[in-house]
């Protein structure tokens, strides 16, 4: 069967990324054949994409997408030809119209959840499931710190910290994104770019600190990060869209009171069928109730991903971004 996809044959910048035909491969015996309706674009397409985190060459990026089911393999029984389904996971491949996955990297989009909100929110979405209810798991009356907070993971981090019950500090990087965190369950929105969010932070918190800080920028935000933690805070540094974070000296973490630090991954969190299956179940029950809004502010054709990357990485998209074959 041909179809057609995005592929990189060199990493770089976004325009190398070609549009052309491929073939897919009948489904194995544990596989499925999706023809997706939505896919998902998220910061780390533009990792793969740069080669900061390397894939062989050539290949499909792409981590998220929602479809319809076409074939399964042999020994596929959850799934069934026209079952509306969605991942978030490797392997790599999500930027085409058609592709092969295994069946127990799928789960099946409930009825109230359209297959764009699926592709928008699985990646980000049940990175703030495992955020917020794993990692550090947050409790009423909690103050927290999350940066990036008008970014797809921020957004949905503010609403459902907010419908947990906690106080939401957020970075941002404009008026308008400090206007849109706010709608969306951010206290207090800080402006990174005119205000010291350390001295703000401290000024919030009445000098005390927060218990944890969830931040996704990496090298411009890391080390004054750990200055907001208060002692035995969780420092969750969980990507790095400014940059590599320098190598530490672990001494810094017993300096500023005994911190805890940790580098996780969705990956890691999903990699049991179980986990997959529960972190994707507590996201589409908050968002069927309403709690936490998944908002779909930017969409492209497939084929014109190369503008799509260029506008994410110059930070002109707030919220969820979705590829339409």
């Amino acid at each position: 069967m041909k179809t057609h996809a995005i592929r990189i044959h060199q990493t770089g910048g976004p325009e190398a990324m070609v549009w052309e035909e491929i073939a897919v491969a009948a489904p194995a015996a544990a596989e499925v054949v999706i023809r997706h309706t939505a896919i998902g674009l998220n910061y780390i397409d533009v990792y793969h994409r740069s080669g900061l985190y390397p894939a062989p060459l050539p290949f499909t990026p792409g981590l998220e997408g929602a479809g319809v089911v076409e074939a399964v393999g042999a020994a596929v029984t959850e799934f069934k030809p026209g079952d509306r389904v969605a991942y978030a996971n490797p392997p790599l491949g999500a930027y085409a119209q058609i592709r092969v996955m295994p069946a127990d990297r799928l789960v099946k989009i409930p009825d109230g959840v359209s297959d764009t909100q699926a592709a928008a929110m699985m990646l980000q979405g049940m990175t703030a499931q495992y955020l917020l209810r794993r990692t550090y798991k947050v409790q009423p009356g909690d103050t927290i710190l999350i940066h990036a907070a008008a970014g797809g993971v921020g957004l949905l981090v503010c609403q459902w910290a907010k419908h947990l019950g906690a106080t939401v500090i957020g970075t941002v990087g404009s008026e308008d994104k400090a206007e849109l965190a706010r709608k969306h369950g951010c206290d207090h929105p800080i402006l990174y770019k005119s205000e010291d969010f350390v001295a703000k932070l401290r000024e919030i918190t009445n000098g005390e600190g927060v218990p944890v800080v969830y931040d996704s920028v990496g090298k411009d935000t890391f080390l004054k990060s750990l200055d907001c933690l208060r002692p035995l805070g969780m420092m969750v540094s969980f990507g790095q869209s400014s940059g590599k974070v320098e190598p530490l000296d672990t001494g810094l973490l017993a300096a500023k009171g005994s911190l805890f630090l940790t580098r996780p991954s969705l990956m890691a969190y999903t990699a049991k069928r179980a986990d997959l299956v529960n972190s994707a179940t507590e996201l589409f029950q908050v968002v069927a109730k309403g709690a936490v809004r998944v908002e779909i502010n930017q969409t492209y054709p497939l084929k014109d991903a190369v503008q799509a990357h260029r506008d994410l990485e110059a930070r002109k998209t707030t919220g969820s971004t979705v590829l339409l074959p």
